[in-house]
């Protein structure tokens, strides 16, 4: 390792151990304005005018012209005779049943033994095999010049057994209308009891024939669909290993 890749390793720690010094100190600051009080609820604001919003692009078909009946008192697709009460603009809100109940059990058992074993000797090479002994100090065998030996063994057992329970009903906003006539919608949920704040935010994109005449859709005609549950806390924050223990579990190498 030259001198100067070595100081560009030391830089780059250097540059690590800062970001993750300067992260720590914003949490310090947050967690210590909460003393007393807890977290703070956010403030409702429009999702599309946040820095981290990004427009969903997903492969649509060519455009079609809609047809108008401007006479007719009969819309197609609606569920009611003088309006239809579902979801279609922009700003409108839709119910999401959210009822996900997840189960996998993995179990993974291997076992290898490996055992090589190889001799080299020189017993016949156009008669210089005696030489042998006068070019190395130490007189040597020519039947076996050269003995290797090696034995790998491994041995892994894993298993893996997770079961996810969440019932959810909460309105999401219509916050994208796709060429094709999809809605993507946004939905975001806090609720803070005792100090602990409990977080919900659902995205996905949806069909509007599939949301029910009741202005619901379950989860399962929910495409993309992204779901983030968590919280903060002095709970949440006591079942998580300090900063510096992350750090140090992130760069130790053994």
């Amino acid at each position: 390792m030259t001198l100067t890749h070595r100081k560009r390793m030391v830089l780059k720690g250097l540059a690590a151990l800062t970001i993750a010094t300067s992260l720590s100190a914003c949490n310090l600051a947050t967690r210590i304005s909460e003393i007393g009080d807890g977290p703070e609820l956010t403030t409702i604001e429009n999702p599309t005018v946040q820095p981290a919003y990004r427009p969903v692009s997903l492969p649509m078909p060519a455009p079609q012209m809609a047809e108008d009946n401007p006479s007719s008192l009969w819309r197609s697709g609606a569920r009611a005779f003088f309006k239809d009460h579902r979801a279609t603009d922009i700003g409108d809100m839709v119910t999401v049943q959210l009822n996900l109940a997840d189960t996998a059990t993995l179990s993974n058992t291997t076992e290898r033994d490996r055992t090589d074993g190889e001799d080299t000797n020189v017993t016949n090479l156009l008669g210089l095999e005696a030489e042998f002994s006068k070019l190395l100090p130490q007189a040597i065998n020519p039947t076996s010049v050269a003995s290797f030996d090696s034995r790998h063994q491994t041995a892994g057992d894993g298993s893996i057994e997770r079961s996810e329970t969440i019932n959810l009903t909460f309105a999401a906003i219509v916050t994208q209308i796709l060429p094709n006539g999809s809605l993507v919608i946004m939905g975001r949920q806090e609720i803070l009891v005792n100090a602990e704040l409990r977080e919900l935010m659902v995205t996905g994109v949806v069909r509007p024939e599939d949301i029910e005449s009741d202005n619901t859709i379950t989860h399962d005609k929910i495409a993309e669909m992204r779901v983030a549950y968590g919280g903060s806390g002095t709970l949440s924050q006591l079942q998580q290993p300090r900063w510096g223990m992350q750090l140090w579990d992130i760069l130790f190498p053994f």
